[in-house]
């Protein structure tokens, strides 16, 4: 199954209220083999950072022409790759 991890960052805590990356599309786009564990992780994932900043990954089945369409439109994943990495390996957003 083939899934996208979109990242948002909902909780901003910066001095005007916005995240300089708001503007770009930030998403990976993953193929999980296991059909039921790629189920499990299509939904609204969050994590709060000790700063009060909050992360956000939206995680969605998608089509290949889809896939495709992302692949090229992504401006990566702003160094957040640690996420989908952990949603993949855990089922959920966490440090190791």
């Amino acid at each position: 199954m083939t899934l996208s991890f979109t990242l948002s960052m909902p909780g901003v805590q910066s001095w005007n209220g916005r995240w300089t990356g708001e503007a770009n599309l930030y998403v990976r786009v993953e193929s999980i083999r296991n059909r039921e564990k790629a189920e499990a992780l299509i939904g609204y994932h969050t994590y709060g950072f000790s700063d009060g900043w909050r992360a956000a990954v939206t995680v969605e089945a998608v089509t290949p022409s889809q896939a495709r369409s992302l692949r090229k439109k992504t401006a990566g994943f702003a160094g957040y790759d640690w996420m989908v990495k952990s949603l993949v390996e855990h089922g959920k957003i966490q440090t190791d």
